[in-house]
């Protein structure tokens, strides 16, 4: 690999190192409400669902809603008829919204035009709303038996402990992918994809891993170098940007005001608290009033932080107890019922 990884004492093979993982992983596998026995395969729609809910999303927060989704809808075709407007309340929460809308979408694309079947195909799979390398690949390995190369950041910091891997990430995901593949076979490709999950999440953690536990600890290159710590390593992060706002909680007889949020960007189609536009420079008290959806005796109760994939965001939060016809452009909700169906910044915002 070009000088970019710590020669290993002894060469150990693939196949050696498949055995001991899979060997660890028959006795200390998670039990996952998605996943099957070891060697079992999994409804490709239960496998699809999770791994959608699970980017940038851990497994403790994913599971309830994985639950509530299979519980309300238990096939895609249950799904794809399934109201737009149900599936984002039920999804409120898990953010990263797109996620929701493309879940539809591809739902839809299976019920209308596969006869309600996945394909059992890596390339189709990508060609599915929704649906990258990473879930194409875990779909096939574990719904299918495929021998996909499913790689992830579990994956990823695996490859580059065992194998002291010097290039930093992003730069060496290629490198680290090519050396992920040397271990798939068609032997339990499935249950190899969610041993190198599991190990990542539970053993190779980021932080403070347990080395001791780990079952191929006797040739990892970062642990013989006492470097676990460093690998893998990282090209600093840019910092990323600040945004302000402000946002507006409108009371009527127990019941908040909503607004359905523009179809696409961010938190698209959800119902949401009215808010501003979001900017760079902070807004003064008098911009917040002026730009307030409606005359009222409006009331600063505070400011609600939130942190996006790519930029933070800090909303002052204006309140007042309204009179609004029924033509005003409202959704009003009960708070009870609005906390649980609206995006997690907003019920910040409202409680």
């Amino acid at each position: 690999m070009n000088g970019c990884i710590a020669p290993p004492m002894t060469r150990v093979s693939p196949i050696d190192r498949r055995a001991r993982l899979l060997a660890w992983y028959d006795q200390n596998r998670r039990d996952l409400p998605w996943r099957g026995p070891p060697g079992v395969r999994v409804d490709p729609y239960r496998v699809w669902l999770s791994e959608i809910m699970l980017q940038q999303t851990t497994v403790p927060h994913a599971t309830p809603y994985f639950l509530t989704f299979v519980a309300r809808w238990p096939a895609v075709g249950d799904l794809a008829a399934a109201d737009d407007a149900d599936v984002m309340a039920a999804w409120a929460g898990l953010g990263y919204y797109a996620r929701a809308r493309n879940l539809l979408a591809c739902a839809r694309v299976v019920a209308r035009d596969l006869g309600g079947a996945f394909p059992a195909n890596e390339a189709a799979l990508r060609a599915l709303p929704g649906i990258g390398d990473y879930t194409a690949a875990a779909i096939g390995a574990i719904a299918f038996d495929l021998p996909t190369n499913v790689v992830d950041g579990n994956v990823e910091r695996v490859m580059a402990r065992l194998l002291a891997v010097e290039a930093p990430l992003p730069a060496a995901k290629p490198a680290l992918r090519r050396l992920a593949a040397e271990f798939v076979t068609t032997h339990r490709p499935g249950d190899w994809a969610q041993a190198l999950m599991d190990l990542g999440s539970g053993v190779c953690r980021p932080k403070s891993p347990v080395c001791p536990l780990c079952p191929l600890n006797s040739d990892c290159a970062a642990r013989r170098l006492d470097a676990t710590h460093v690998y893998p390593r990282r090209t600093p992060k840019a910092a990323s940007p600040h945004r302000h706002g402000v946002v507006y909680r409108m009371i009527r007889h127990g019941q908040v005001a909503l607004v359905r949020r523009p179809p696409r960007g961010l938190l698209g189609g959800m119902l949401a608290m009215p808010t501003t536009a979001w900017r760079a420079e902070p807004f003064s008290t008098t911009e917040a009033l002026a730009a307030a959806p409606t005359v009222a005796d409006w009331i600063e109760t505070g400011t609600v932080d939130h942190v996006f994939t790519h930029f933070s965001l800090t909303l002052r939060v204006f309140a007042a107890d309204v009179v609004a016809g029924d033509g005003a452009p409202w959704v009003w909700a009960p708070l009870s019922e609005a906390l649980v169906s609206i995006p997690s910044l907003f019920a910040k915002a409202l409680k």
